[in-house]
């Protein structure tokens, strides 16, 4: 455990070649991977989404594909597709974009929903069905997703279906200024930095075995059960946090609490990836948007309500 632990400071360590002054979402990714979720970077253009997706490629030794969706990709790019063969007389499988460790969709929402759609089967299975013939994916497998929030000329807003299934939705945001000066100096945010692999495949499948069996007690259950009933009832929102959301929420606990060394979860764990893991499962009232709050600071302010268990 602590070999695993020296090597996650060491994939930090690779990924801040590329990503200057980003090290919370650095971390953010790096628990996100090893809850074996998928992550929504939603984000304006140029501030180092894909650079960040191709460097943890690199330091993860996952095997990377990136798709630019637009209006006309189909659902066959991501799944693959059926091709007849002459000479044997049968169909074979031609494998999609999907068939590998890291598949970033560069500005999901710019595509149809039917091919969005595609990606459900693929997130929620880790596996492609092309003309009922099921197709398992690598394992490990990790879908980063990335839409621009300015401007809807040509995109199509994301079902509340598939929202769901992202783990977290991060933000990477401006540099601040003393980051940004050594970006320069350094010529940073470059997808040719040179990253080298610190974890193989095996150890982050074993790394997300460790994380999955991590420690809770009953009251940390109990804990995160009062958050989501009361996101439920508030009159700050339309929609509260799914059943799939309060999984989120224990397995990015799990994993904040690995990530900080320690083999058990605690209170402070669940209010740290809160904004992260819920966000983008729920829904504003007209309340909350009078007064001009986020998402975010809804469900961080719900959960701040509900007495923690103490330890």
């Amino acid at each position: 455990m602590d070999n695993i632990h020296e090597k996650l400071d060491l994939v930090k360590t690779e990924v801040q070649k590329a990503i200057i002054g980003k090290d919370e979402i650095i971390d953010a990714v790096l628990m996100t991977v090893l809850a074996g979720g998928h992550i929504l970077l939603e984000d304006i253009p140029g501030v180092g989404k894909t650079t960040l997706a191709v460097a943890f490629s690199k330091a993860l030794s996952l095997k990377y594909r990136r798709m630019q969706f637009t209006p006309d990709t189909l659902p066959s790019d991501v799944t693959g597709f059926s091709m007849y063969d002459k000479n044997t007389g049968e169909f074979s499988y031609r494998e999609g974009a999907v068939m590998c460790n890291l598949f970033l969709g560069d500005e999901i929402n710019r595509t149809s929903p039917k091919t969005q759609s595609a990606l459900l089967e693929v997130m929620e299975e880790g596996k492609v069905t092309v003309d009922g013939v099921t197709h398992p994916l690598p394992s490990p497998f990790f879908v980063i997703a990335t839409q621009n929030p300015l401007g809807s000329a040509g995109t199509q807003k994301l079902p509340e279906s598939q929202l769901d299934r992202f783990m977290v939705r991060l933000s990477i945001g401006y540099p601040d200024p003393a980051s940004e000066a050594r970006m320069l100096k350094s010529q940073g945010y470059e997808n040719n930095a040179e990253i080298n692999p610190v974890l193989s495949l095996d150890e982050i499948i074993e790394a997300q075995r460790t994380v999955a069996a991590l420690h809770t007690e009953d009251c940390i259950f109990d804990y995160i059960s009062a958050i989501t009933l009361k996101s439920r009832n508030s009159e700050l929102l339309k929609s509260g946090i799914s059943p799939r959301g309060a999984k989120a929420i224990l397995r990015m606990a799990k994993s904040r609490a690995y990530i900080k060394n320690r083999d058990y979860v605690v209170p402070e764990d669940i209010i740290d990836v809160m904004g992260i893991t819920s966000s983008h499962r729920i829904t504003l009232s007209t309340k909350a948007k009078a007064a001009a709050l986020t998402e975010e600071q809804v469900i961080t302010g719900i959960a701040k309500e509900v007495e923690m268990p103490s330890f």
